[in-house]
């Protein structure tokens, strides 16, 4: 399973404190968030993995006539530099604004992580994926620029800056070299926006000149679609690098590759903090049923513990859970089970000890 990884791009890797652990911010979430975050701190505990959780809500509270997060919850992620997160619910069409897009844009959380890896014994159509997604994170037309030009006419503006693309760019191959893949693809349409693509490109360019030992090539957006779910095995041990929109599409199609949300694990990554999540929805029709996965949230974990370099914790917990999924015996109905949220988190706990 391909992992976030430190670089000087990155985020310092967490903070000790006086009972020689590190305290992460963990914010459960909605819906289903509470009970798959009980899970990961029972398999924690059962790892003995030195972790103290700080709990934070990021239920949004007006402050000043505006909608804002919590001063509480920002405060504890920039004290402690790492968090992990569950499922936010975001409205659709009004309300307040996606509190994911809220907690990226507060921390500058510039690259958006999505590893997608097969995993061994667990059957889809395909058993050879094995490709990261390097995502940016904080414009595009997800800069939130809207306005209504007349009645029936809103404009939404696509804005992408050099300096936004060079950083993901040299991220991207940064990871590419810690993580020993030798090839960093550029997904754009460049051929239809030539000046905003064509910008991203041009600074992903100017990036691959520092590192000669990876290759690098480019490919549109629609036939990367088209190709890698004809045949994944040509996107193995690469790593595509991609604007805000693009990487949204894409990660959730290669998570369907390899069995869905569920098991596809996600990190943001800034200089200041970095957040892991569950990038899964809320699920509240079956919030409180102990129905829930918690492998994605799990997964996301394991990353985190990479990123602060508790390797050997995030390993052996790996291989407890991804066996457990593979066995095929005590996993959740949306992995073709029939286990509860408990019954799969004992299981993997059970192959821990």
């Amino acid at each position: 399973m391909a992992t976030a990884s430190s670089s000087p791009t990155a985020a310092f890797a967490g903070k000790k404190n006086n009972n020689g652990k590190y305290t992460v911010t963990l914010i459960p979430g909605d819906g289903i968030g509470p009970e798959i975050s009980e899970s990961v701190k029972a398999i924690y505990t059962a790892a003995n993995v030195p972790i103290e959780w700080e709990e934070v809500s990021v239920t949004p509270i007006l402050k000043a006539g505006k909608t804002v997060i919590p001063d509480a919850a920002i405060n504890s992620v920039k004290k402690n530099t790492v968090a992990l997160k569950g499922p936010l619910a975001t409205p659709i069409g009004k309300g307040h604004v996606s509190l994911n897009l809220t907690l990226r844009r507060t921390f500058n959380l510039f690259a958006n992580v999505r590893p997608c890896a097969s995993i061994a014994g667990f059957k889809t159509p395909y058993d050879d994926v094995n490709t990261v997604l390097i995502r940016e994170n904080t414009e595009g037309e997800y800069s939130g620029i809207e306005h209504e030009l007349v009645d029936g006419v809103v404009q939404s503006i696509k804005l992408i800056t050099w300096d936004a693309s060079e950083r993901v760019a040299r991220y991207a191959f940064q990871y590419a070299a810690s993580q020993g893949r030798n090839k960093v693809t550029a997904v754009h349409k460049a051929n239809i926006m030539k000046m905003s693509d064509g910008m991203f490109l041009s600074a992903c360019r100017e990036v691959a000149k520092e590192f000669p030992q990876i290759s690098y090539d480019e490919d549109l957006l629609d036939r990367v679609c088209l190709q890698i779910v004809q045949n994944p095995k040509p996107y193995a041990d690469r790593v595509m690098v991609m604007p805000n929109l693009y990487g949204d599409i894409l990660s959730d199609m290669c998570a369907g590759l390899i069995g869905g949300l569920g098991l596809t694990p996600s990190g943001n990554i800034g200089r200041d903090a970095s957040i892991f999540e569950a990038v899964h929805g809320s699920a509240p029709d079956i919030a409180g049923k102990g129905l829930a996965n918690p492998t994605a949230l799990l997964l996301s974990s394991l990353m985190m513990l990479r990123h602060m370099n508790l390797n050997d914790h995030a390993a052996k917990i790996e291989k407890a859970a991804l066996g457990t999924i593979a066995e095929g015996k005590s996993i959740t109905g949306d992995l073709g089970g029939k286990a509860s949220t408990k019954e799969y988190t004992d299981a993997i706990i059970a192959k821990l000890r």
